[in-house]
């Protein structure tokens, strides 16, 4: 029953839209858009620096597993050691010269 009340009256004074390009506008309304959109600036970089942050910790993440993953799997590499035990068994069966 209310809302018929206040059907007649279609726009309200405080949500009227303006159109800077059409319409002047005094410094207190140019203040007062500078002040919103500065509002909805620091609130948009706040997701963005959130998903920087996770973007970064992945990535940083999957950087050092790779790092400890090669790390990991140089470290059981045994191929110098197989080739110094090839060559010193090699020296073993080589013929005694006067070089040697």
């Amino acid at each position: 029953m209310a809302d018929k009340e206040v059907k007649g009256e279609s726009e309200a004074a405080f949500a009227k839209r303006i159109d800077p390009t059409k319409e002047p506008l005094s410094e207190q309304q140019i203040q007062f858009i500078r002040r919103v959109e500065l509002e909805q600036w620091k609130r948009k970089t706040q997701k963005l620096r959130g998903r920087n942050v996770a973007t970064g910790l992945a990535i940083g993440a999957l950087v050092m597993g790779i790092y400890g993953y090669t790390f990991y799997s140089v470290s059981q590499e045994k191929i110098m050691d197989e080739l110094d035990e090839e060559a010193k068994a090699a020296r073993t069966r080589a013929p005694k010269t006067a070089a040697n």
